[in-house]
């Protein structure tokens, strides 16, 4: 086995976090990827993979070293496609990320048909709210909320969403509802944070109309559909972009308050590398994705309207 299929197999290793499954992925037998693995660190005189009876887990150089394998691979892979033509053709693992609710409630479906129209695709899919540096996870396509820094990646923009306070019917007849951003203060609110331990100031308006406010946390939630879930169940209000809680406030479970001094809304972008170097499948899926989400209502500063009818009762929890 030479160096670059040692490569493959130890990034196939890393992911699949086992010997047998990588081999059966790369079509090989479990000893050949042992002995590719233990050559491997031989050479470099490290040791990349912590083994036991159970699992197989990187040590923290091996977590370095996979994040150069992956990033040589696919730049190896893209000099090939284009020596021989396979830029024309969108084929091969193609890898997307994108914040976890966004992914599950968005992208998921939108990777589904792409995989239709593009037999020769294969996908692996990155969900976590966290910043995931494309080159260093061997990523190619990434959906970011937010303000984008400058950067060597390319960036298109699909749209935006608003930043919205909401609260069940329940909550706001027991307790009356805000008519300005300080009347907060007189409010229970749960508030959201990455780590789950302080939450942030909430802000409204902008330029010199900006307001920042602090209003009574009860409860701090490192995942939006649980601040969202105590918000039906009458907890409280809670703040958050308008997708993660659409459903909702299209049956009348949630209502919007405070729509007037709404914050600017957060920019939503699709991230890739190489600009128009980049190989077809990320081009073909720059394309169909954006497209698609163009498309959506939310995107837009739509979509939110309640339907007709009597809203259903608080305590319900997002699927």
């Amino acid at each position: 086995m030479d160096h670059l299929d040692s490569l493959r197999s130890f990034v196939a290793v890393a992911e699949a976090q086992g010997f047998s499954a990588a081999a059966r992925r790369l079509g090989v037998s479990a000893p050949a990827m042992t002995r590719a693995i233990a050559a491997l660190e031989q050479r470099l005189g490290v040791l990349l993979l912590q083994r036991s009876t159970r699992s197989v887990r990187l040590t923290d150089t091996g977590e370095r070293f996979v994040h150069d394998c992956r990033r040589i691979l696919a730049d190896l892979d893209e000099a090939e496609g284009a020596a021989s033509g396979v830029q024309t053709e969108a084929r091969g693992m193609l890898a997307i990320t994108a914040p976890q609710m966004f992914g599950r409630l968005h992208v998921a479906a939108i990777a589904q048909d792409f995989l239709h129209q593009h037999p020769r695709v294969q996908l692996r899919t990155l969900f976590a709210d966290r910043l995931v540096n494309l080159l260093d996870e061997g990523m190619d396509v990434a959906l970011r909320i937010a303000h984008l820094p400058d950067s060597g990646l390319t960036a298109l923009q699909l749209g935006s969403l608003r930043r919205v306070v909401v609260a069940s019917p329940d909550y706001l007849a027991r307790h009356g509802r805000p008519q300005q951003p300080q009347d907060l203060t007189q409010h229970r609110a749960i508030g959201f944070s990455f780590d789950g331990v302080v939450a942030q100031p909430w802000q409204f308006g902008s330029g010199r109309g900006q307001q920042t406010v602090t209003p009574t946390i009860d409860w701090v939630c490192n995942l939006s559909d649980v601040a969202i879930g105590a918000a039906l169940a009458g907890q409280g209000l809670t703040r958050c972009l308008a997708y993660q809680a659409a459903e909702y406030l299209r049956s009348g479970a949630l209502t919007i308050v405070l729509a007037e001094f709404e914050p600017p809304p957060v920019p939503v972008h699709i991230v890739y590398p190489a600009g128009r170097r980049a190989p077809a499948k990320v081009r073909a899926f720059v394309d169909f994705a954006a497209e698609r989400l163009r498309r959506e209502p939310i995107l837009q500063g739509g979509g939110l309207e309640p339907a007709s009818g009597p809203a259903p009762q608080g305590g319900l929890r997002p699927s």
